[in-house]
């Protein structure tokens, strides 16, 4: 008694994924390997198999795509918090101590810098060498009058210390003596 394969065995034939053969189709459903031969032919399997797996690496590239891109979304939203606690910090604190929000804020841009695909490394501007500049241009200077101004430093600078905070006398930041 000869047996017919049946209209599913295309969905067999694909479900069976990298191990696919003719001859486990014809195995499971009792029938010669010529006869799943002849169907898939007719029926172009090998073409279907092709577009279903290009669709479905389609589908994968557009999910790895939206991942990627809300993962990004992500990481930007946090930088911005960052670089607001940050620049509260530095609006409060003495240049000393708000140092670290400099760093933070400095590494906040860079991350954000990367992850938008522009360069993140030297081509940029060095931010606590512009924060330690602008400092020097518009705060107290070493021998000023501090009744002079109301935002004078209260954090125990030394008047040997250089303004730019190295303490090495140097009004250059990256120049050490």
């Amino acid at each position: 008694m000869r047996r017919r394969l049946p209209s599913d065995a295309f969905a067999f034939y694909l479900n069976l994924g990298v191990g696919r053969s003719y001859e486990a189709v014809s195995n499971q459903f009792g029938v010669s390997k010529r006869a799943v031969v002849k169907r898939g032919v007719r029926e172009h399997w090998q073409e279907k198999v092709a577009e279903v797996e290009a669709k479905a690496r389609a589908a994968a590239e557009q999910r790895a795509f939206e991942n990627l891109a809300a993962m990004n979304e992500r990481h930007l939203k946090s930088l911005r918090v960052i670089q607001g606690k940050a620049l509260e910090t530095l609006r409060a604190m003495p240049l000393d101590t708000a140092m670290n929000a400099v760093r933070s804020l400095d590494l906040s841009i860079r991350q954000e810098r990367l992850i938008r695909g522009e360069p993140a490394d030297g081509a940029g501007v060095d931010l606590e060498k512009l924060v330690r500049r602008e400092h020097e241009r518009w705060m107290l200077r070493n021998g000023d009058d501090p009744a002079d101004a109301d935002d004078a430093p209260t954090n125990g600078t030394q008047a040997s210390e250089s303004p730019n905070g190295n303490g090495n006398g140097n009004s250059n930041p990256g120049v050490s003596s």
